[in-house]
C-alpha cells in the first residue's frame, strides 16, 4: 500500500478519495521503443471486489500512465456497486459556495 499511500509512493496521484486500495507500479524494458507501463491493483484493500492489471505499450512509467487508468476503472466499478462514500451535503454546499 506504500505505492499509493506512502510518502514517496509512485502512484500516490492515483488515489481514490474515501477508498483505500492496493497496487504496484512497474516498467518493462522495450528494445523497440519507449518502456511499457504496468500497474496492478485491487480494491477495496480490506475486502477486495475488483482486481485489475493495466499494461500500456510504450507508455513509460506505470505511475504516469497505467495507474491513472486503473484508478478510473476502479472508481467507475465501485460507483456502479454503490460502494463509493457519498459526500456530505454540507461539504457540497460549502464547495459550491466557494466557487
Amino acid at each position: 500500500m506504500g505505492v499509493l499511500y506512502g510518502e514517496r509512493g509512485t502512484a500516490r496521484g492515483s488515489r481514490i478519495e474515501g477508498i483505500k486500495f492496493g497496487g504496484k507500479t512497474g516498467t518493462a524494458q522495450n528494445p523497440h521503443g519507449d518502456e511499457h507501463a504496468l500497474f496492478c491493483a485491487y480494491a477495496p484493500a480490506d475486502d477486495p471486489v475488483i482486481a485489475i492489471a493495466v499494461l500500456v505499450e510504450q507508455g513509460g512509467h506505470g505511475s504516469e500512465t497505467a495507474a491513472p487508468i486503473a484508478s478510473k476503472v476502479i472508481r467507475r466499478y465501485l460507483d456502479k456497486l454503490d460502494m463509493l462514500p457519498k459526500p456530505d451535503t454540507v461539504e457540497i454546499l460549502l464547495q459550491a459556495e466557494a466557487e
